[in-house]
């Protein structure tokens, strides 16, 4: 089935943490480029997000973009250096006995002390998010593929017309290609016997000469190979796989049988219709570019 390379999708829901929304969407690429944007605590589910586009989509840059209505917040607690504390006590009680100093060495002197308590940030833990954010994710994926496919659906349509049209001015040009020979033969024939009368050297020769010049005109090879562009263009239309590759190729070699017949078609019929045929070949084109 045939994709574009062009799509959109979004998922919301509730969480501890607020609203978290998740978007996909895409735009035509040569090859796959994948970019996720994703809160800092949630960077470890990089990996895995990237593995759930790379299972829906072969072709484009898809960019895939997590956030949250609030940040993840931690909590605070407070700490106390135990060891630290009785250092401090022991090292008091030796200066309290060595100056014979009054007093006690107790809980209110020792809360005084630098660096005893502290206030410690522990971060929040992020991972009871990662079965929200991966279903989320394959909706929003999802819901992209889908709109993927529907702008394929369409685009496929358009190009099967545009083909269509393309086989048949090949067909005309190759019922014109016989007549356009015969008369440009008869045309060189009668110019040159127009210049050379009343004393033409040989007509058998000059009538195979003739002949052979005409013949270069003959464009049957080129149709031939730019029907069977056309039929292999068709039959990947109904492919599974992704095909925007494979397209573009056969597209490049219709074009260039094309040209060939263009050049060697003396014949203002067939000019007509081979700048048809390169119209017809562009507009495939034009669609082809946002086929995955």
């Amino acid at each position: 089935m045939i994709r574009s390379m062009t799509g959109y999708g979004r998922r919301e829901a509730a969480s501890p943490y607020g609203s978290v929304v998740v978007e996909a969407r895409s735009v035509n690429h040569r090859f796959c480029e994948i970019v996720i944007r994703l809160p800092r605590p949630l960077g470890f589910l990089e990996e895995d997000l990237k593995r759930l586009v790379q299972g829906r989509c072969a072709r484009g840059r898809i960019e895939l973009v997590v956030s949250l209505s609030r940040e993840i917040e931690g909590r605070r607690r407070l700490s106390l250096d135990r060891s630290l504390a009785k250092q401090y006590h022991h090292l008091l009680r030796e200066l309290q006995k060595t100056l014979r100093l009054p007093g006690a060495v107790d809980v209110a002197l020792l809360a005084g002390l630098r660096d005893l308590v502290s206030v410690v940030e522990e971060p929040a833990d992020p991972r009871p998010l990662k079965g929200l954010v991966g279903r989320l994710a394959k909706g929003a994926i999802a819901d992209l593929d889908a709109m993927r496919r529907r702008e394929g659906a369409a685009l496929e349509r358009d190009v099967r017309r545009r083909l269509e049209t393309v086989g048949g001015e090949a067909r005309l040009i190759g019922e014109r290609t016989p007549l356009a020979a015969r008369e440009a033969f008869e045309r060189m024939k009668a110019r040159v016997q127009a210049l050379l009368a009343p004393d033409v050297p040989d007509h058998a020769r000059l009538t195979q000469e003739l002949a052979l010049y005409a013949e270069r005109g003959d464009v049957s090879e080129e149709l031939t190979r730019l029907e069977s562009h056309v039929s292999q263009f068709a039959a990947a239309l109904k492919g599974r796989e992704p095909v925007g590759r494979t397209l573009d190729f056969l597209l490049q070699e219709m074009g260039r049988e094309v040209n060939t017949i263009g050049s060697k078609a003396n014949d203002a019929e067939i000019a007509g219709r081979v700048v048809r045929l390169k119209g017809e070949l562009e507009k495939i084109r034009e669609q082809v570019q946002n086929i995955e």
